[in-house]
């Protein structure tokens, strides 16, 4: 039962109508970030291209691996890490991720829910090796390589587990 005195203040009416506009918010709140995740997944494919490019340019041109790689690799980085944020909170509200994980013999509920997940967070982390072993290299033929190989494999792990039915 509701305290009368709670209904007096700005306390109750925001309890009031977080009792009864939750699922109402919820709703957009889903169809918001499933867009946004949608919509930044074209940005991180483009990244993820771009920079892939620029490393086997770099790398076959021999040039010097510059401050500019190093930010194209960081942005890419950087977002794809948003990317993988925005998709682990749409994951947990969403009625097509954790709530299908025992349709496995369904192929688009295991895409869903297990596999693009999953096959996602091993391509950002091999996105974040790649990263993390082009600092540690000190010429600029090993960065390029490194930047190649590892965002290349990223990119080619996001690609292959894209469900494309529900994407925009």
């Amino acid at each position: 039962m509701i305290n009368n005195r709670i209904l007096v203040g700005g306390c109750g009416f925001f309890m009031v109508f977080t009792y009864f506009c939750y699922p109402l918010k919820l709703k957009y709140m889903y169809e918001f970030i499933q867009k946004f995740h949608s919509g930044w997944a074209y940005i991180i494919l483009a990244l993820l291209v771009f920079t892939a490019i620029n490393a086997v340019m770099g790398l076959s041109s021999g040039r010097d691996f510059s401050a500019r790689d190093r930010k194209i690799g960081l942005f890419t980085l950087i977002a794809s890490h948003v990317q993988l944020l925005v998709g682990l909170v749409l994951y947990f509200i969403s009625p097509l991720g954790k709530a299908l994980l025992g349709e496995m013999s369904n192929a688009e509920a295991r895409l869903t829910s297990l596999e693009h997940p999953l096959t996602n967070i091993i391509a950002i982390v091999l996105i974040t090796v790649g990263w993390s072993t082009h600092k540690k290299a000190t010429e600029s033929g090993v960065k390029f390589k490194k930047f190649a190989i590892f965002y290349t494999l990223g990119l080619v792990l996001i690609l292959s587990r894209i469900p494309w039915k529900l994407w925009l």
